[in-house]
């Protein structure tokens, strides 16, 4: 027997149509409608009829084996045998973490896929592995930003059975999971919520049409299909933690601040669990009020990807200056980063041409995720570009030191540590004749309006764009790969070794910097970054004259004097001073 119901407060009539019968549902309290099949059973297909209407896929829909707009399938959570019952993921503060996309990562594209990859990545220090959204969306490949099925893993990585096996044998791994969740906006192939409900309010706007009806008449529902959405996969899927996208996108003015509410029962459902979960905000307005804890009015988020760390380092590193990156490119934005998290912190923005931000007070700098690239940073330029098109080897090898120097939790893109020459492009697979067209001319324009030049654009519908951007495993062996596989092994190994590299203070921090020289220092405890981008190879004043030796150099030719090191154009190194800060 399977309960089915469904949400549509508006309907006069509701049925379930399974296996080809209809059966029609009772109406119960707010809107709420409701019936006991016991023919149905797990497996069986089914759809709703609202009015006498064509079949829907069920909203919370858990599995959609034929796609956004095939019937749904009825999932028994129950039958997956689990073997993670002694696994607790490890603090998020000690995470490294590796963002992936399933479709390009292997291949197969799939979640079984990712399995075979897993030792690798342990064995490289990775702890956490994050997935671009896996939600059913439109076709068979594409980001996943654009779900409209977020109760139901997409069908061509596998399903929820491959989901959950990926899940289990990362835990038995050692490895945490991370999922990536779009609560913003849905669609716009397959988006058949309208159908059933408020879950849209013309009120408010956001880049992607109507804003999400999160305090508005039947608001209270629309906020559970988001929570419970988040306490599903955590709960059923046995994720780690969660990383909302444009978290602060969503407009809500109730009292109860969305965010605050899913936070909230995040944290109830660990005495459920018995286990720790966490979440990760991506803001698009610096607003730390996320992660402040709920005591001291914040939403009780434990962190937020930190944008302005990235802006910072790869505006020094490429000098690139269009769109928001004008707002960035000093040595001292670097320094800020470092000692604030946040650059704009309510500072004037030219860019934005407002104040941007909020004060950076009671924070650590463990909630913050840095990186040097992520699917954003690559896929939203025209070519989809990773920073190893747009600067030399030596610049990549600094701007990794820097986000493991950092006092951030770390995150790389796949591919990132060997310098993957794979780009990774925007792509969909939209079957609505409408959207592909639509879709070209609006990325067309976003460009535009960043400053990029938009000739010879990747379709983002031709498979061809997608293929492009798998990522070559079998570069890893070739140089200069292999050797930027190599730093990046000894960068994260540093991490791991170093006490003062793991403990977030960031007002410990001390740095010093040139600008017209092109110079840079940062002291972390014992240990001291140095580096160099300026064409010329010069001697960068330290400020102790302590005996040193050089932990990790990007450069055979560097050398030690006192008070001083001797760096050559484009490099870097780490120094210790003492032998008291190992763990």
């Amino acid at each position: 027997m399977t309960r089915f119901a469904v949400w549509a407060p508006s309907a006069q009539k509701v049925e379930v149509q399974v296996e080809g019968e209809r059966i029609p549902l009772e109406p119960g309290k707010r809107g709420w409608w409701s019936a006991d099949v016991p023919e149905a059973s797990a497996g069986s297909d089914y759809s709703f009829r609202l009015d006498e209407g064509e079949p829907l896929p069920d909203p919370r829909s858990p599995w959609q084996p034929h796609g956004v707009h095939g019937p749904s399938r009825v999932l028994d959570h129950g039958a997956f045998r689990w073997t993670d019952d002694s696994w607790q993921s490890g603090p998020l503060a000690s995470a490294i973490i590796y963002e992936l996309h399933v479709g390009t990562f292997t291949p197969e594209g799939t979640f079984e896929a990712i399995i075979s990859k897993l030792d690798y990545l342990r064995e490289l220090g990775i702890t956490h592995i994050e997935l671009l959204p896996v939600n059913e969306f439109a076709g068979a490949r594409g980001w996943g930003y654009d779900g409209v099925d977020i109760y139901a893993p997409h069908h061509a990585y596998g399903g929820p059975q491959g989901l959950k096996r990926l899940v289990d044998v990362c835990h038995a791994k050692g490895l945490g999971v991370i999922l990536d969740v779009v609560y913003n906006h849905f669609g716009p192939e397959g988006a058949y919520l309208s159908r059933f409900g408020p879950y849209f309010t013309e009120r408010y706007s956001t880049p992607w049409g109507a804003g999400v009806n999160m305090d508005g008449p039947g608001s209270v529902e629309v906020r559970r299909f988001v929570v419970d959405n988040a306490l599903m996969w955590l709960r059923d899927y046995h994720i780690d933690g969660l990383r909302l996208d444009g978290a602060d996108v969503v407009i809500d003015q109730s009292a109860v601040y969305i965010l605050e509410q899913l936070a909230s029962e995040v944290q109830q459902l660990q005495v459920v669990t018995g286990r720790h979960h966490f979440i990760i905000a991506e803001p698009y307005h610096n607003n730390v009020r996320l992660i402040w804890p709920r005591q001291s009015g914040g939403f009780g988020i434990d962190a937020m990807w930190d944008d302005d760390a990235h802006h910072a380092i790869h505006t020094i590193l490429t000098g690139e200056s269009q769109g928001y990156y004008q707002d960035y490119g000093r040595l001292a934005d670097l320094a800020r980063a470092m000692h604030n998290g946040l650059i704009y912190d309510g500072r004037y923005s030219t860019y934005h041409d407002q104040h941007r931000g909020r004060p950076v007070t009671n924070v650590l700098g463990h909630q913050f995720v840095a990186f040097l690239q992520n699917h954003d940073q690559i896929g939203n330029r025209p070519q989809g570009q990773r920073i190893g098109h747009l600067v030399s080897l030596q610049r990549q090898r600094i701007g990794a030191a820097l986000v493991f120097f950092a006092p951030f939790v770390p995150m790389l893109f796949q591919g990132e540590e060997w310098g993957a020459s794979s780009p990774f492009h925007f792509f969909t697979d939209y079957h609505d004749p409408e959207l592909p067209d639509a879709v070209r001319e609006g990325r067309r324009k976003e460009l535009l309006k960043f400053g990029w030049q938009v000739d010879d654009l990747p379709d983002p519908q031709a498979e061809r764009t997608f293929e492009e951007s798998r990522i070559d495993w079998n570069e890893r062996e070739r140089e200069p790969h292999a050797s930027l596989l190599g730093w990046y092994r000894q960068l994260i190994r540093l991490r791991r070794r170093f006490a003062s590299l793991a403990n977030g203070r960031m007002q410990e921090i001390q740095t010093r910097f040139d600008e017209q020289h092109q110079w840079f220092v940062a002291q972390r405890g014992d240990l001291t970054l140095a580096f160099n981008l300026s064409p010329e190879r010069q001697i960068v004043p330290l400020d102790t004259e302590r005996p040193a030796r050089v932990l990790l150099a990007s450069d055979d030719s560097v050398q030690i004097h006192p008070a001083a090191i001797e760096l050559p154009p484009d490099s870097i190194a780490i120094l210790e001073y003492g032998r008291g800060n190992r763990v």
